[in-house]
């Protein structure tokens, strides 16, 4: 091995070891900012994900659709209705992204080439790494609390006041398992979001270079990065919204009705029929291609800044 080559190489570690600790605090910044803008879709989405309706009680749904349930929100509980359960996921935003990246660039210390590039597979392997990271270590209790918050409002009196209250009340009467309601659908939805997600952005990204003759490491432009994060989204939802729909389902304040997630799967086929599984799509196509697309827009420009001001 030549000089060159070694130097060379031993640069491409060192863009995978920095890229971690950069990644973690890119990340947090980016989760922070992103779950502020598009909370609201992901507030209507868990709500007609939750109504169940007829098909199980003999009741009408209390929603018509996205703007029905946008409006009844608001006529009830005024415009800042439409952000309850926020400080849940925004407590949890900055740590589960800081989880994602933070695994993904260390996942890809160990899979990269020689010169910090993945394949087909190892793009797969490393994004389904991070979703299953976050999922364990993050998403399962906050998205638990956050939909346990949500499904509470339906109460005359709802039970929860606060984001530390409600979750003490749940340990309190479910103890930790409370907080830990369908980590199976949420692993599964997560390490196929993310599997998906890192998959598409990685291959396009590699595309456009190649097309730009550009280096590997050099920056795609900002615009670019949003409209590929854009058909990451798009592409996540379609692939595992009927996951989302049985892990919403799994953490409701209702869980203890399924025995398990396949349990949880195979009544809301017989009872719901198999379009029950895309409830919510399209209030969680648009937040989900919001959340790429401004995730990796932010954790592409805080990088290109880190590596301008510190360069390898």
């Amino acid at each position: 091995m030549t000089k060159t080559q070694h130097h060379d190489i031993s640069a491409a570690a060192s863009a995978n070891a920095t890229g971690g600790l950069r990644g973690v605090i890119a990340g947090g910044i980016t989760g922070a900012i992103e779950i502020c803008i598009t909370f609201p879709t992901e507030f209507v989405k868990t709500q007609l994900q939750l109504d169940e309706g007829s098909s199980r009680r003999g009741e009408s749904r209390k929603y018509n659709g996205v703007i029905d349930c946008v409006k009844k929100t608001v006529n009830a509980r005024g415009f800042f209705g439409l952000y309850r359960g926020l400080s849940v996921l925004l407590y949890g935003s900055i740590p589960k992204s800081a989880v994602r990246f933070g695994a993904f660039e260390e996942l890809k210390k160990f899979t990269a080439d020689e010169h910090g590039q993945l394949n087909t597979k190892t793009r797969l392997l490393c994004g389904l790494g991070a979703g299953l990271a976050e999922a364990v270590f993050v998403v399962t209790p906050m998205e638990t609390v956050k939909v346990k918050f949500i499904h509470d409002q339906h109460a005359v009196k709802p039970k929860f006041h606060g984001f530390f209250h409600g979750v003490r009340e749940i340990i309190r009467s479910e103890g930790i398992r409370g907080t830990y309601q369908g980590l199976t659908a949420t692993m599964l939805k997560q390490g196929t979001n993310q599997a998906i997600r890192f998959f598409v952005m990685e291959t396009l990204k590699e595309h456009y270079r190649k097309h730009k003759k550009l280096g590997p490491h050099d920056p795609v432009p900002v615009i670019i990065t949003g409209l590929f994060g854009l058909t990451a989204g798009a592409a996540s939802v379609f692939g595992n919204t009927p996951l989302d729909v049985v892990k919403t389902r799994m953490q409701s304040l209702e869980a203890s009705k399924y025995k398990n997630t396949l349990d949880c799967a195979i009544q809301i086929m017989r009872h719901e029929g198999p379009l029950a599984f895309y409830k919510g799509t399209v209030p969680r196509l648009g937040r989900v291609c919001a959340d790429v697309a401004i995730t990796f827009m932010i954790y592409d420009k805080f990088i290109e800044t880190f590596n301008r001001m510190w360069p390898k």
